[in-house]
C-alpha cells in the first residue's frame, strides 16, 4: 500500500515539475530550428496514430468498414472547410447509414 502511494506521489510530483518546465524555461531555453521542425512533425505524427487507432480499431481487433469510412468522409468535409457541426454530423450519418445497410 505505502509503495502504490509513494509511487503515485512520485508520478504526480514529476508530471507537475515537468509541466512547470515549459513556462519556466520559456525564454532561457533556444531549440535549433531543425529540432523545432523534428517536435513539430513528431505532434502529427502522433495525432495520425492516435487517429489512426481510434479510427480502425476496437477491442483490440477490426473495427469493421463503416468506422473507417465515416472517417474519410469527416477527413473529406474537413478539408473542404465545412463546419464543424456538419463535418461531425456527416461521419456520424455515413457510419450510421453503413451499419443500417448491413455493412460491419
Amino acid at each position: 500500500m505505502r509503495a502504490t502511494f509513494a509511487a503515485i506521489v512520485a508520478l504526480a510530483v514529476g508530471t507537475y515539475a515537468f509541466r512547470l518546465a515549459g513556462p519556466l524555461l520559456h525564454g532561457r531555453v533556444e531549440l535549433p530550428d531543425r529540432v523545432q521542425r523534428l517536435l513539430s512533425a513528431g505532434a502529427v505524427v502522433l495525432l495520425v496514430a492516435l487517429l489512426a487507432t481510434g479510427a480502425l480499431t476496437e477491442s483490440g481487433g477490426f473495427a469493421g468498414w463503416a468506422r473507417p469510412a465515416g472517417v474519410l468522409v469527416a477527413v473529406g468535409l474537413a478539408w473542404r472547410r465545412a463546419p464543424f457541426v456538419v463535418v461531425v454530423l456527416g461521419a456520424a450519418a455515413t457510419t450510421a447509414l453503413l451499419r443500417a445497410a448491413g455493412v460491419a
